[in-house]
């Protein structure tokens, strides 16, 4: 797939737009002078705004912008939306929940506001309870519903018996229970995002070297590649052993060799036995050894780069680099994405991808 133009017009402005509790407001994106945008595997995104604290009154003088608190105060809700100005996406929604000012003496004073997303609010509150008869699936959803979010679960309807959240927020018990079943969660609106890392395809992107693609390395990294992991564990209700391995169940995109095979050939074979995690049956010692495995595979290659401002990429994104070199272009997944705008740069979208395959030289 060849790069996509960002815009049908040779120049176009894409500075951001900010709404303010569902309303575009002039004045915020006016005094704009940078932001900040992190998303991560695993949800919760985050927001750091910088604005100009200064502006002319009716007056015909000039005061504090936001001081009186009748435009922007804690607890409002923000929106960004970035791509060409005419058409821009949105890439954040979120509750500001901090508010930090700054004073100088050579400059305008500053106000700088900082956002979480609504998977803010999975992690305020700490409770113990027990999870009975549950599948991943059901638990998300209870959670979402928890939240006032409108759940959108893919698979994850293997039963994962009776899991115990013990003084634990439902965001790191989420995080938690996903992770040994190889899924993903992220907030899109209101809704709650859940799926195996396998069914994840936020878009596809490509990017080419010496055109949107403005920097990236690529690291190849045999440090902790393995040919197997194992799970052993003990099957209560059959009294009986469990042994479990995997070699691999979702190696994401990408083609090319894999970090297993050049480590055999290169180095020596490798094992990888996990101990310290218990297992109810041979399903879910499978899928443990699964997620495992498919973690470590698919970090083999990661690219940290920098790319003209793109709201397409997100965590997810299936990342596509090219005019690299033969062993480095390739298809990547996004587990990181950073959207940043200031004066100075302007619109920039950071990454780090990752892929489970190195091409041939």
């Amino acid at each position: 797939m060849p790069e996509a133009a960002l815009s049908t017009n040779a120049l176009y402005s894409a500075r951001p737009t900010l709404r303010l509790n569902g309303r575009e407001q002039e004045r915020l994106t006016g005094l704009l002078l940078a932001l900040e945008m992190n998303e991560q595997e695993d949800g919760l995104s985050t927001l750091e705004l910088k604005l100009s604290n200064w502006a002319n009154n009716a007056s015909g003088g000039a005061d504090f912008a936001f001081e009186d608190e009748a435009v922007l105060k804690l607890g409002d809700r923000l929106a960004i939306y970035t791509g060409e100005e005419a058409a821009p996406q949105e890439i954040f929604s979120g509750t500001a929940s901090a508010l930090e000012a700054e004073f100088r003496e050579d400059g305008a004073p500053t106000l700088t506001v900082l956002a979480e997303d609504k998977l803010q609010l999975a992690r305020f509150r700490r409770r113990t309870k027990a999870h009975t008869a549950a599948t991943v699936a059901g638990i998300a959803q209870a959670i979402a519903s928890d939240l006032g979010l409108t759940p959108q679960i893919s698979g994850l309807s293997q039963s994962c018996g009776t899991q115990l959240q013990c003084n634990e927020s439902d965001l790191a018990f989420l995080r938690r229970l996903l992770a040994r079943y190889d899924g993903d969660v992220q907030i899109a609106g209101t809704e709650l995002h859940a799926a195996p890392r396998g069914q994840i395809r936020r878009g596809a992107v490509t990017l080419e070297r010496g055109s949107q693609l403005r920097r990236v390395t690529v690291l190849a990294d045999l440090a902790h590649q393995v040919n197997e992991v194992t799970v052993t564990g003990w099957d209560a209700k059959a009294g009986s052993r469990i042994t479990s391995r995997s070699s691999g169940a979702n190696q994401g995109p990408g083609s090319g060799r894999t970090g297993a095979s050049l480590l055999q050939n290169a180095l020596a074979r490798r094992e990888h036995h996990l101990g310290h995690l218990a297992v109810l049956d041979s399903s879910e010692g499978t899928a443990l050894a699964d997620a495992a495995y498919d973690e470590r595979q698919r970090r083999f290659v990661t690219a940290t780069g920098t790319a003209e401002g793109n709201p397409a990429i997100r965590v997810g994104t299936h990342l596509t680099l090219a005019g690299l070199s033969p062993r480095f272009n390739n298809t990547y997944y996004v587990v990181r994405c950073c959207h940043r705008f200031d004066q100075q740069r302007g619109y920039e979208t950071d990454f780090t991808a990752e892929s489970a395959f190195l091409g041939n030289p």
